[in-house]
């Protein structure tokens, strides 16, 4: 079971767990394609990545150009949809609800219109990877909106594994993990954030974006899971 030689497109790729995942693809041989909104993200990804990986620009809420995109990419094996802004928490009569619908337009809908538009290129043996969080299952206060997110997700995941069988839709839902999800918070709330986290986890630390890259690689690897949510989140269901 090993991605080399297979052809992987990862959105969101250009940083995070995305980036990660695409470094950790790469060295079992990968050839990767990678996507998201910022050019300037895009290029000091590639450079990280090997040479002959594709970067490309693309708002992942705007149905025509996620069409246009995978029309141009041809055949792939494994599609990994890790996109999604920086973390929108805030009590329920506090929210923007247009600011809550643009967020669930790149997350909820950009997976959905990535699975739509990309499905019918994959080849035989490939794979769906969606990615969702620990509070659909975990929330606290102020998290209504990355929680229903979080479980819209999974739900899509299970109900794709079905319509478009053979090929395997799977998703990962991880804990807390250092990345620019929580870029909206000062340095310091993040700091403590990550540090109450860890005292609380049955692992003692917060997860890095290379641990949680390897579960999607299991997810392309594996050829007979399907439907199923890998939750890998140090414990923190537990406590």
């Amino acid at each position: 079971m090993t991605l080399d030689g297979k052809r992987i497109v990862v959105l969101g790729g250009s940083s995070g767990i995305g980036l990660a995942t695409a470094k950790a693809a790469a060295k079992e041989g990968a050839s990767l394609v990678i996507a998201s909104s910022r050019r300037a993200r895009i290029d000091d990804a590639v450079a990280k990545l090997p040479a002959g990986t594709e970067g490309h620009v693309l708002d992942l809420a705007n149905e025509r150009a996620v069409q246009a995109l995978f029309a141009s990419l041809g055949g792939f094996d494994h599609l990994v949809f890790t996109a999604g802004e920086t973390l929108q928490l805030g009590s329920l009569t506090s929210t923007d609800v247009e600011a809550a619908c643009r967020f669930f337009g790149l997350r909820y809908w950009g997976a959905y219109l990535a699975a739509k538009y990309g499905s019918g290129s994959i080849r035989p043996g490939g794979s769906i990877v969606f990615t969702s969080g620990l509070a659909g299952k975990r929330p606290h206060a102020g998290w209504a909106l990355g929680a229903s997110i979080c479980s819209a997700m999974e739900g899509l995941t299970r109900a794709l594994a079905v319509e478009l069988a053979p090929i395997r839709v799977n998703i990962v839902c991880p804990g807390v993990v250092k990345s620019p999800l929580w870029g909206k918070m000062t340095e310091a709330d993040r700091a403590a954030l990550y540090r109450q986290t860890a005292d609380k986890l049955p692992v003692g630390h917060v997860g890095e974006t290379e641990e949680i890259a390897e579960s999607y690689l299991y997810l392309m690897h594996q050829t007979y899971g399907t439907g199923q949510v890998l939750v890998v989140d140090g414990g923190a269901a537990l406590v």
